[in-house]
């Protein structure tokens, strides 16, 4: 089974490329699944219900989330009907939506996604990720409740995302990091069978500040004093994430591959001689 996902969408340019862009990813790759991450595709903050269909009529199966999730407060309302979209799973009790669920892929496939948070330098006051970790597994069992499972893990310190995938190595497909915008380049399969990326990177314009039109960071650097408000940068995006092999029989990872098209990096296809 072939998984591909995509990281954060950022802005007007980010959205646009992935909707134009991704069915014939989905055919290129062959995807049996496909998982967006869309918290910053409205403006660079949060995601509205109309970004949200139009990414899922594009092929997306679920769009992930983080910590601006909440940034278009129509989020709040639109959370609780919508199962394809997902918050992080360890907001507190009580919080609408869904955190995790199971979905079926284009050949059947039943997919666990989890969407969790970290705490370092982020959200302290957050659910412990580790422990919500085990909560969504505990009743998702690779190879017996479920053929694969995928975590988007949305935080900002490399340790603590590869000390969380160490942890649930074995026991889940992929645990692919996003947030910093930024694509790593330590994708790997873990000793125990997982997929592993410290960062997807962005879906933007890499000519920028971590998609935002990059004067405004500039000066706030400089002076410390704002001028304006962060706004999206708007030139032609480069499209990131990975595809990832499953195993149909173990649920394990065979393969992961990063994926990057567009103007400013390096290009490179997953499943690529």
């Amino acid at each position: 089974m072939r998984l591909l996902f995509l990281g954060d969408m950022v802005g007007r340019s980010g959205r646009n490329a992935v909707i134009e862009k991704l069915p014939g990813l989905i055919d290129k790759l062959k995807a049996d699944f496909v998982v967006v991450n869309g918290e910053n595709a409205a403006g660079g903050f949060g995601i509205t219900e109309q970004i949200l269909h139009d990414t899922l009529e594009a092929g997306a199966d679920v769009v992930t989330t983080g910590n601006h999730v909440w940034d278009q407060r129509e989020a709040l309302s639109f959370a609780p009907r919508e199962d394809r979209f997902l918050r992080p799973a360890n907001y507190p009790p009580g919080a609408p939506g869904l955190g995790a669920n199971i979905y079926e892929a284009r050949n059947g496939a039943r997919i666990l996604v989890a969407n969790i948070m970290g705490r370092v330098f982020m959200h302290p006051d957050l659910d412990d990720p580790f422990a919500c970790g085990e909560a969504v597994l505990k009743d998702c069992e690779l190879g017996a409740t479920v053929d694969a499972a995928f975590i988007d893990f949305h935080a900002e310190a490399t340790s603590e995302k590869l000390c969380f995938a160490h942890f649930f190595d074995g026991r889940v497909s992929a645990v692919i990091g996003t947030h910093t915008h930024v694509p790593t380049a330590d994708a790997q399969i873990l000793n125990g069978g997982t997929a592993y990326l410290s960062d997807a990177g962005m879906c933007g314009d890499y000519d920028s500040s971590l998609g935002m039109d990059k004067e405004e960071p500039i000066n706030r650097f400089l002076t410390r004093i704002p001028k304006g408000r962060f706004e999206a940068a708007s030139g032609e995006a480069t499209i990131c994430g990975a595809g990832v092999e499953i195993d149909d029989r173990t649920g394990l990872a065979t393969y992961i591959g990063p994926l990057r098209i567009g103007p400013r990096l390096e290009n490179t296809m997953p499943w690529q001689d």
